[in-house]
């Protein structure tokens, strides 16, 4: 009997280890390669992505829109679809005009690559400034994440693992 309480219990240690040692594992695990180093998904949505890319467009020159949104678009193809490049667009300061829902040419290429994968974010921040400039906060585009402080989203996105471009 005693013999008994003993193996379930160490069934039951090595069971809660077992547990505990799973759950330190990170949620982006994807797999182990040869050499016995671990790799990790930046997005989990594109778990076969090739490269990890965030653009940065701070500049109110539309020529900078349009070059994010050919590279965008290039790379999509070039990396053979949008499964196999994560692509980030971040508007901030003087680049934040890019993502305005009036008067945007670019607003169905926008759409259109957001429906293929590419995220675009804007900056509270500077939405807020022109807020408090006009009396009017504007209007962005369906599907645009806003976060609060572009220039610290670029930075950790960086920080993560992708790279950067200002084109």
């Amino acid at each position: 009997m005693k013999l008994r309480i003993k193996l379930i219990a160490a069934l039951l240690f090595l069971s809660f280890a077992s547990a505990c040692a799973a759950s330190d594992s990170p949620d982006n695990f994807t797999q182990e390669p040869e050499n016995g180093e671990e790799i990790f998904a930046l997005n989990d949505d594109k778990p076969f992505a090739e490269v990890h890319l965030v653009m940065q467009v701070s500049d109110a020159d539309p020529v900078h829109y349009q070059a994010a949104l050919d590279i965008a678009n290039n790379l999509s193809r070039h990396y053979g679809g949008p499964d196999f490049v994560d692509i980030q667009i971040v508007s901030f300061g003087a680049g934040v005009p890019m993502v305005f829902a009036e008067n945007n040419k670019n607003a169905t290429r926008i759409s259109s690559l957001i429906e293929h994968g590419v995220r675009f974010y804007v900056c509270g921040n500077t939405l807020d400034t022109i807020e408090r400039k006009t009396g009017r906060l504007p209007q962005i585009l369906p599907d645009i994440i806003r976060v609060q402080t572009g220039v610290a989203f670029l930075i950790d996105e960086i920080n993560r693992g992708y790279l950067h471009l200002h084109p």
